[in-house]
């Protein structure tokens, strides 16, 4: 999937997180640095591709992804599995940790919302034709559905017109349906 695809994706997934699962308080800062955490989330599995959207984003990040992609085994390896979630979760908690001593952030919160655009993007990249190697380091690729020639190609017109629009969609739907419970929790963060 494209860059826009997994922001979008993420941005779905954590908007249906927190209108099912609403956190009992948030601030304003908190929320602003969930979105934040939740976009690079949604990017952070393609530090392994040296020619990806969150390279592209940072000063010098085409020389440092060509650096760091190697050591990560190439595209869609171990930051596109089930060892890769688990190792940056437990990384990023005690980074979190260490930062939550400065920052007045509830940094459990963060931890979610990042978390939350790492799978969804791993669930994203399992809709294409490469599929996902989940169990890395067994060679297996997973896709949904199993069946490769139903999987989307990336960048593709499937895609483009039938994936992004449908996330779209449902965002809004999301926000239609929870309407008078999303305007409650804004109006509390602006009060």
């Amino acid at each position: 999937m494209t860059g826009r695809t997994h922001d979008l994706a993420a941005f779905t997934s954590l908007s249906w997180a927190f209108i099912t699962l609403p956190p009992e308080s948030m601030t304003l800062a908190t929320l602003v640095t969930c979105l934040g955490a939740n976009f690079i989330g949604a990017l952070y599995p393609d530090l392994d591709n040296a020619s990806a959207d969150l390279w592209k984003k940072v000063r010098g990040g085409h020389w440092l992804g060509k650096l760091i992609a190697p050591l990560l085994g190439g595209h869609r390896m171990i930051t596109h599995s089930l060892v890769g979630l688990v190792v940056t979760g437990w990384l990023l908690s005690k980074l979190l940790m260490i930062v939550g001593g400065v920052l007045l952030v509830d940094m459990s919160l963060v931890w979610w919302a990042f978390m939350i655009g790492y799978v969804s993007h791993v669930f994203t990249d399992s809709l294409t034709k490469e599929g996902v190697p989940l169990f890395f380091p067994l060679p297996w690729d997973v896709g949904v559905p199993p069946i490769k020639a139903l999987r989307v190609t990336t960048g593709a017109r499937m895609e483009k017109f039938v994936v992004y629009p449908g996330l779209l969609l449902l965002t809004g739907y999301l926000y239609y349906q929870n309407y008078p419970q999303v305007l409650a929790f804004l109006q509390h963060q602006l009060h």
